[in-house]
């Protein structure tokens, strides 16, 4: 196996969707590679775009949408890729953690079936070889007493421990890459914090390549090497997680900064980004956030930004026809 070759490549993905008020595109343009045992965080607030271009790749997108532009996986186009081809990846090669694991899991099996099952299916394993297989998956993400636990109710498990298990279960077939769609978002502060340590942990075993999609910046500070933060299924800002974190070019990354809470700003207001989301299917003809954009110039509402590399880091994209320099400005203010 070539090692050297990017695990993922996407190239200019568009999602669209007939709607019958006419075809909305609820992600357009995107693009990014990922290496094994990388993690990429993909930011933005609800409606950007991030779980639909993720369900994409997957082949999951709701009977209305349509994918276009390429999605590499290993050299071979998901996008293109017949539907038993791409079944055969699926949760073998790549797996992913939904947010809301109730609706994930099925109430009227026991953890031990829905398990066993994906181990006969995608590996051919025995019932017995897939029983052990799965206790021991189980034990990895720290499910406690996982032997007699197996035999439960999803309903019969906490909100953690049922996170816990979808996870054990997208880790069943050693993915080479987990995709993970808000999984902390149902959890109470201390089950994220676990449920983030037991990624960076599984990573580190597995060398999983993961994707993680989430509305918090909060989240992907101490597992993201990239971050890809979209705005209306457009990207605003893309770079390594310590550029994005300290030295962000783009406002709507500020914004998303600025409504992050911090433990050495404990009394501070939190700052809101003004205004809501935009209707996708009504974007402005200009930068979709010039609406609700504290920095926004006239041609903001007109001119769409071209997505090019920040002049202070090379390694940064950004669309945004300020100056970034006026941006940096602001921003050490708000982050100091």
């Amino acid at each position: 196996m070539n090692h050297a070759k990017k695990l993922i490549e996407i190239d200019d993905l568009s999602v669209k969707f007939k709607t019958p008020d006419g075809e909305v595109t609820a992600v357009n343009g995107l693009g990014f590679s990922l290496e094994r045992g990388q993690t990429f965080g993909i930011v933005g607030e609800s409606g950007s775009g991030k779980s639909q271009s993720m369900l994409a790749l997957m082949g999951l997108l709701a009977a209305n949408g349509r994918a276009t532009g390429r999605a590499l996986f290993n050299g071979e186009d998901l996008l293109s890729m017949p539907a038993n081809e791409l079944n055969r990846i699926r949760g073998n090669r790549i797996a992913m953690i939904f947010q809301d694991p109730m609706t994930s899991l099925n109430p009227y099996l026991t953890v031990e079936r829905q398990m066993t099952e994906v181990l006969e299916l995608h590996k051919g394993l025995t019932r017995k070889s897939a029983l052990t297989l799965a206790i021991s998956t189980l034990e990895q993400v720290r499910i406690p007493d996982a032997a007699r636990r197996i035999r439960m109710y999803p309903h019969e498990f906490s909100g953690g421990m049922r996170q816990r298990i979808m996870i054990a279960m997208a880790l069943l077939c050693q993915p080479d890459l987990l995709i993970a769609d808000e999984p902390t978002t149902a959890l109470d502060v201390t089950v994220q914090a676990q449920t983030m340590a037991l990624l960076r942990d599984l990573q580190r075993d597995f060398g999983t390549a993961i994707i993680l999609i989430t509305h918090d910046l909060g989240v992907v500070a101490g597992l993201c090497d990239r971050v890809m933060v979209l705005y209306g299924g457009r990207i605003m800002e893309q770079g390594s997680a310590e550029s994005i974190f300290y030295r962000p070019t783009h406002p709507y990354t500020l914004g998303l900064l600025g409504a992050v809470p911090r433990l050495d700003h404990e009394g501070d207001r939190l700052l809101a980004i003004p205004g809501v989301p935009p209707n996708m299917a009504h974007l402005p003809p200009g930068c979709p956030f010039s609406e609700r954009c504290t920095f926004v110039m006239d041609r903001c509402a007109t001119q769409r930004p071209p997505l090019a590399r920040a002049p202070n880091d090379p390694l940064v994209l950004r669309a945004c026809h300020r100056e970034v320099a006026e941006v940096v400005r602001v921003a050490e203010g708000v982050l100091s």
